[in-house]
């Protein structure tokens, strides 16, 4: 399973990704797939590895309040990315190694850090500087290992196209060298694993798409005394705001409401229920006030200069739509399929490796079924 964080629903036709138009055209290809809110890398790379949306599996946002431990998850701090207990659910990975099957990751969001004490059998800490034919070399020895010793399933990660989608915008020919360069990726990949005459089945995904944004009209929340008390986590498509004070949340919301320019502002019990977010807050750890900008615009952080590429807004934006294609032995030929939500490739996955789900998803084995052949 590769993901290609930030792989637009549509950047394999418009950047001319040959060999992922090739043989997702022998496979299956979706016209896209729907990330969950919000439509940022760490929520939705743990839904694709639980079947779970964010507020079920508990990674909210890329950067968190949980009350109970009174704590910030942040993306860029390893402690707490290493730190299992943050992690709910139970990743692919998990559920293979839980029932003797051998797992193995080359960079996952979750997979380096021991989720019911358990991490992958073989895995690396997440970092950018290996090449890429060094990484495709390890997948390549990882599938000629002895059969009790070699990987049933293998995650796969490549950041390129995110970075250069955020640095420079969707329409730009950084992100089409990045398309061109993880398609060419892929195709050695497939060739080289072609060769072991193993029955390898591809499953290509992203997390989400991208939309570029005003640089220059850039928004920020309006000041107040009222907003003084909440603890503010910041985001540059969303702001989460925490207090337990429920006059404190009244007045700040009532002040953002009044205020509300290029973003809307929501408590946390009336996010939109097709976003199966702030009602559906298991862990505690969405703000009490929600604030999401409107497509196309973006908040200023501190600190921080304002890229024209960004992701992250409503999952119903096409521009946030991701990319599922699939091809190998499991999967039909020359299958075409509509927009689907990305809860739903877990169980894909489960069924392919014939694994049981031991606990309850959100992600429904029927959706994807009738791409795979009938065994």
């Amino acid at each position: 399973m590769i993901s290609i964080d930030g792989f637009r629903y549509d950047y394999a036709e418009k950047y001319h990704a040959q060999n992922l138009l090739r043989l997702s055209g022998e496979g299956v290809r979706a016209t896209a797939m729907q990330p969950s809110f919000p439509t940022l890398t760490f929520p939705n790379h743990y839904t694709l590895a639980t079947g779970m949306y964010p507020a079920h599996h508990g990674l909210v946002d890329n950067t968190f309040y949980d009350r109970k431990r009174d704590a910030v998850y942040k993306v860029h701090n390893r402690d707490a990315v290493e730190d299992g207990t943050w992690y709910n659910g139970v990743p692919l990975w998990v559920l293979a190694e839980k029932q003797q099957m051998v797992s193995a990751s080359y960079f996952w969001v979750g997979s380096e850090s021991a989720i019911q004490n358990i991490r992958p059998s073989y895995y690396f800490k997440y970092q950018e500087k290996t090449g890429i034919d060094q990484r495709i070399q390890q997948v390549v020895n990882w599938l000629q290992l002895p059969v009790e010793q070699r990987p049933h399933l293998i995650t796969f990660y490549f950041p390129e196209v995110d970075h250069m989608g955020h640095r420079y915008g969707p329409e730009s020919d950084s992100v089409r060298s990045a398309v061109q360069f993880v398609d060419a990726a892929i195709g050695r990949m497939q060739a080289a694993v072609n060769k072991l005459n193993l029955p390898v089945n591809f499953i290509v995904v992203s997390d989400h798409g991208m939309l570029k944004v005003d640089t220059e009209r850039t928004l920020s929340l309006p000041d107040s005394p009222v907003l003084q008390p909440l603890r503010k986590v910041p985001g540059n498509e969303k702001i989460m705001l925490y207090s337990n004070n429920e006059a404190e949340i009244k007045a700040a919301y009532d002040f953002l409401k009044q205020h509300e320019n290029h973003f809307t502002v929501y408590l946390k019990k009336e996010t939109p229920e097709r976003w199966h977010y702030g009602q559906e807050d298991i862990y505690n750890r969405i703000g009490d006030i929600v604030v999401v900008a409107e497509a196309n615009y973006a908040f200023e952080e501190a600190n921080k200069k304002m890229h024209p590429g960004h992701h992250g807004f409503d999952n119903n934006l096409t521009e946030m739509n991701a990319t599922f294609m699939a091809w190998g032995p499991a999967f039909k030929a020359n299958t075409r399929i509509a927009t689907f939500e990305n809860v739903h490739v877990y169980p894909l996955v489960a069924r392919i490796l014939g694994l049981d789900i031991t606990q309850p998803i959100d992600g429904k084995i029927e959706v994807l079924e009738p791409i795979l052949n009938q065994q």
